[in-house]
């Protein structure tokens, strides 16, 4: 398995709160190619992210097995497993994840006959760091949001 584990970067002021604050938010970014991953890893990790990466989705898949993740960023076209064949195994095993979809190609066929896939967010390459860090700013106040909800309702 080759991937990349990084850590937050230092002094990074942002809007988050005191909770991601002391327990950083965990990304998956998947891409195979190595330039995109590492910026987006980049900025991700500028932003005071803990990001680790992937350069297949049979990779990503095999880490997602080993360790708990916040957020997917994934291209969907890559070789050995697709960004849609990644959704498709999350939602097979019931795994709720946040998806951000980052590609060159949007899959509206595939996603079309399965809506339940649908991820969180996509991003059309090429987009700019600030894209990504929105978009994901986005779906992980979505996903604080919601767990705040089931956590109030017990």
């Amino acid at each position: 398995m080759n991937y990349h584990k990084t850590s937050p970067a230092e002094g990074i002021t942002s809007a988050r709160t005191r909770r991601e604050i002391d327990s950083p938010w965990r990304i998956l970014v998947v891409d195979d190619h190595a330039y995109i991953r590492c910026f987006m890893a980049v900025f991700l990790i500028h932003s005071g992210y803990l990001v680790d990466t992937a350069e297949n989705g049979a990779t990503a898949w095999d880490m997602l097995q080993l360790k708990s993740y916040d957020l997917l960023v994934t291209d969907n076209d890559m070789p050995m497993v697709s960004g849609v064949e990644l959704l498709r195994k999350l939602h097979a095993v019931n795994m709720t994840l946040p998806v951000i979809m980052a590609t060159g190609t949007w899959p509206e066929e595939e996603l079309t006959r399965s809506p339940w896939l649908q991820p969180a967010a996509m991003l059309l390459k090429p987009f700019s760091g600030g894209e990504l860090t929105r978009a994901v700013e986005k779906a992980l106040r979505v996903t604080d949001r919601a767990c705040r909800q089931l956590c109030s309702v017990r």
